[in-house]
């Protein structure tokens, strides 16, 4: 599986280059990701499958807004009645350009209060990536930088969580801790800001 990077902020690209640069099945692009050619493209969208602010409402226009009523309902069908962050929704669009959108929640509601704090974009990521490798028609899936629209994310944090769930799902660095503290550790390492304790 191929992996395109998208996104018109350079910052952005920089981080990303920063953790992917070496990886021979990424690309990373400064451009529109709505605009590019693709089997998946990934919406992060939130829990209930709200597409009409940031990137959503660009995919929305793009695939129409009939997609996002059948995420919805999709979402509604689920046992759990809502997408939690961390799993993924694959839906098709219709669209012979890009034929598949994958819907991984990075917050549960739009909202930017400790979302970058949080390990959000890695949870997506993982979802994204699981999602991505188990579908047989999806081979080169676009991916935008997780959690650093609304949420506001800095852009090296959240390349530096995208990256670590992509050497769990695609290079296959399992987790194995020994102890409580190597997973808080492995915890903070994944976000800096995060906090762990408050007292």
């Amino acid at each position: 599986m191929k992996i395109i990077l998208a996104a018109v902020d350079y910052r952005l690209i920089s981080a990303w280059n920063t953790f992917f640069g070496e990886e021979p099945n990424v690309s990373i692009i400064e451009t529109d990701i709505t605009q590019l050619a693709c089997d998946a493209i990934v919406s992060p969208a939130n829990s209930f499958g709200f597409m009409d602010g940031g990137l959503d409402y660009a995919l929305s226009e793009r695939f129409g807004w009939d997609l996002e009523k059948k995420l919805q309902q999709r979402i509604k069908d689920l046992p759990e009645g809502e997408l939690l962050v961390g799993q993924a929704i694959v839906l098709e669009t219709g669209d012979s350009t890009i034929p598949f959108l994958i819907s991984a929640p990075t917050m549960r509601v739009p909202m930017n209060f400790n979302i970058d704090t949080s390990v959000n974009a890695y949870l997506a990521m993982k979802a994204i990536l699981i999602k991505a490798k188990n579908e047989p028609g999806i081979n080169l899936v676009a991916i935008p930088g997780l959690c650093t629209g609304v949420g506001r994310m800095s852009p090296m944090i959240a390349a530096r969580q995208m990256f670590q769930a992509y050497k769990e799902i695609i290079l296959g660095e399992r987790m194995d801790f020994k102890n409580f503290s190597e997973a808080q550790k492995y915890q903070w390492n994944i976000n800096p800001q995060s906090m762990i304790y408050i007292h």
